[in-house]
């Protein structure tokens, strides 16, 4: 489901869970305006360590109304910035190097673009309820913030 609202120069562009490929491209074009002189793209990929283990793959799996949550916290973030954002994060069986998230902003200027970035990047962590589960080079697997 892509949900788009504009409303002025700001607004939810674009706000989804994806089992496919994601494309930074298509969030930037989803933010960019004549009005914008910056646009940060930020995209999270699928690495091949943590905590000093090898890590082969992940998988993110999303609570039914994750998707509802991601939109919520992209619409407050629009509406507290007055700036157009969107984000997907890629749900289902990853490898390393994949993307799991790409969140977009646009701002007449770079620092409130990136600050509005950040900020939506960390709220999207925290508050939309999609768990990782690491699968390591030695065949063991772990949930990562499943609970809380």
């Amino acid at each position: 489901m892509t949900t788009s609202e504009h409303i002025g120069t700001g607004g939810v562009r674009l706000a989804r869970l994806s089992t496919e490929p994601l494309d930074p491209a298509e969030a930037e074009a989803a933010v960019t305006g004549p009005e914008h002189g910056a646009v940060v793209v930020f995209t999270g990929k699928v690495r091949n360590h943590d905590g000093g283990q090898p890590v082969s793959a992940l998988e993110y799996s999303a609570h039914p109304d994750a998707e509802r949550f991601l939109h919520r916290c992209c619409a407050e973030s629009a509406t507290a910035t007055g700036l157009p954002v969107a984000a997907v994060h890629r749900v289902g069986d990853l490898t390393i190097g994949d993307l799991a998230i790409v969140v977009a902003v646009a701002a007449p200027h770079r620092a409130e673009a990136f600050a509005a970035c950040a900020e939506l990047v960390d709220r999207i962590k925290h508050e939309v309820p999609i768990w990782k589960r690491q699968r390591f080079a030695d065949g063991l697997s772990e949930w990562v913030n499943a609970c809380g």
